[in-house]
């Protein structure tokens, strides 16, 4: 019988990751991609500041690092914030099967998009999440309408 994945433990890399970004004098969002049976193929931030690049998303960065996959159904998302129409889109066009939400009321992005392409979303409604992105849009709120397309 298929054992249920940690997906706690996913997500408090994705955590590492979310806390590294905001070290750097980025916005704290992390990202891992996973292998259903635990293993981790890549992890990520937001870049967007540290790179002056707009498309280094934390899942994108995460998903970048993994390198190519032969199939990516079998893989799972963490992130520490709802995807995205950007990142919603990259996790549809590449099939990923699950995605883990550290949170989706700081942000709902495009989950209920996903979830009518087939896509498994789990939220997790983690404190520690919103928490870090909460503080950070209180003290940051232009760049983080800049980085929601809300500028």
């Amino acid at each position: 019988m298929p054992q249920t994945p940690d997906y706690e433990a996913m997500l408090a890399v994705a955590i590492e990751e979310a806390r590294l970004g905001l070290a750097e004098g980025g916005i704290p969002i992390g990202a891992a991609l996973f292998h259903q049976n635990g293993a981790l193929l890549g992890r990520g931030h937001n870049r967007r500041i540290q790179d002056n690049d707009p498309s280094v998303h934390a899942e994108t960065d995460a998903f970048r690092k993994a390198g190519r996959q032969r199939r990516y159904h079998e893989t799972i998302m963490a992130t520490t914030l709802a995807p995205c129409w950007y990142c919603s889109g990259l996790i549809v066009q590449f099939r990923i099967g699950t995605v883990v939400v550290g949170e989706s009321q700081t942000f709902q992005g495009g989950i209920a998009w996903l979830r009518e392409r087939g896509v498994q979303v789990i939220d997790l409604n983690s404190t520690a999440c919103a928490r870090l992105l909460t503080a950070f849009i209180k003290s940051h709120a232009d760049v983080w309408a800049e980085d929601i397309g809300d500028a």
